[in-house]
């Protein structure tokens, strides 16, 4: 056991975890800085950022929402607007192609966890070696269990000061993982991607709309493997027919996430980061946290869920006529495209369900103008980054942080 507990401050030495998975940091201004202080020059720019609600324009939304949802869809329709959901979205994309949404060119500003981390750029900006150490445990001990190639598992091994006389040890010290680690597949097993060190996954990727952002500046990361899913089949096949689609480093593949039974192309706990971007929200209330459950099973510990999606009175749900109401805060489109309004209680609820931490968990509201109509509306999204715990930490982290301090 002392020897068990030897590799593992080696490894909080020697691994390679990027520092900002570490961190509880919440950005004062996280989605721009555009600050209306003046009320006369509201009609000067597009959008206004980090807007705070009166209380009567937050009695006026209630209020809003309270007659909107006044009249729900009847049962056997909602049935329908389930079963029939793929069809929907199908449709939407045969209409409309890659031309309805923009690139999501804020990706990378308000989620730079999605690219790996440059090392030698992080050591010439000037990294202290304690920052350096607190944050290089989790990669070296996620390898310890996740499928890797043979050259990971003797990179590995070299940074724990292991022979391979001493893979009994190394053996030992991975069962301190839970039982659903423990049963994961072979390391030598091969699947797309599995020569990455760096593995992302989009749920919902539509018609690549953060696919290619993502790719673009993946170009110089070889070591990087981006997966993308959607369950309209139309979609995926437009991702792949996109002139910026790379098959060697990219893979876009039809899943409903709903489907519990229904495997992905790749093994559980074998991603960094997880995409999931305005997808939650047309998922079925009553499925969510299931789906929130499974996509958890895929990240490496340490690894991060990035989420963003709408927020409860955004104007997209105010807008919404009688008879469009699904159930509480859930609607459905014209096009039969379904669409939820969380609250950020109800996003820290259903990711910590699924056993994953919040590192960032905030309520952007914004104020969009039209100005040659002089219309003002008010947006609001719930953004989050939630990261799967290092399961060694709940039994063993007081002991290895005390030898640390120690030494």
């Amino acid at each position: 056991m002392n020897v068990i507990w030897r590799n593992s401050v080696s490894c909080l030495r020697l691994g390679r975890m990027p520092h900002r998975y570490q961190s509880g940091y919440h950005p004062v201004t996280p989605l721009g800085s555009r600050i209306l202080t003046d009320p006369a020059k509201v009609f000067e720019h597009n959008m206004w950022d980090h807007m705070q609600w009166s209380n009567e324009e937050e009695a006026a939304a209630r209020k809003k929402v309270e007659e909107n949802s006044a009249v729900r869809v009847l049962l056997e329709e909602q049935d329908k607007y389930e079963s029939e959901a793929s069809k929907y979205w199908d449709r939407f994309y045969k209409i409309h192609k890659n031309k309805f949404f923009k690139d999501r060119n804020w990706l990378l500003r308000e989620f730079p966890e999605i690219l790996p981390v440059d090392q030698k750029t992080k050591e010439k900006a000037g990294e202290s070696s304690w920052d350096h150490l607190k944050t290089n445990a989790a990669n070296c001990f996620s390898r310890m269990h996740c499928p890797t190639m043979p050259e990971e598992t003797n990179h590995c091994k070299k940074n724990l000061g292991l022979s391979d006389g001493q893979s009994k040890a190394e053996s030992n010290f991975s069962n301190i993982y839970t039982e659903e680690h423990r049963k994961g597949p072979l390391k030598t097993e091969l699947f797309p991607g599995s020569n990455a060190t760096f593995r992302i996954l989009e749920v919902g990727c539509g018609a690549g709309n953060s696919v290619f952002p993502i790719l673009n500046n993946l170009q110089n990361a070889p070591e990087s493997f981006l997966y993308c899913c959607d369950f309209a089949s139309g979609a995926v096949e437009l991702v792949k027919s996109h002139s910026s689609y790379r098959a060697a480093q990219c893979s876009a593949f039809v899943h409903d996430v709903c489907d519990d039974g229904l495997p992905y192309p790749f093994p559980d706990g074998t991603l960094d980061v997880i995409l999931l971007v305005f997808v939650l929200s047309s998922i079925h209330p009553d499925r969510m946290q299931g789906v929130v459950n499974r996509l958890s099973k895929l990240l490496k510990p340490g690894g991060m869920l990035l989420f963003r999606d709408y927020g409860r009175y955004d104007t997209t749900q105010l807008r919404f006529k009688k008879g469009h109401c699904l159930s509480e805060n859930f609607y459905v489109r014209g096009d039969g495209t379904r669409a939820y309004f969380f609250t950020k209680g109800e996003i820290y609820s259903m990711f910590c369900k699924a056993g994953l931490e919040e590192k960032q968990n905030l309520v952007d509201r914004r104020l969009q103008v039209n100005r040659k109509k002089q219309v003002k509306m008010h947006r609001v999204w719930v953004q989050g980054k939630f990261q799967k715990p290092l399961y060694w930490t709940q039994k063993s982290s007081k002991l290895v942080f005390s030898l640390l301090s120690h030494d």
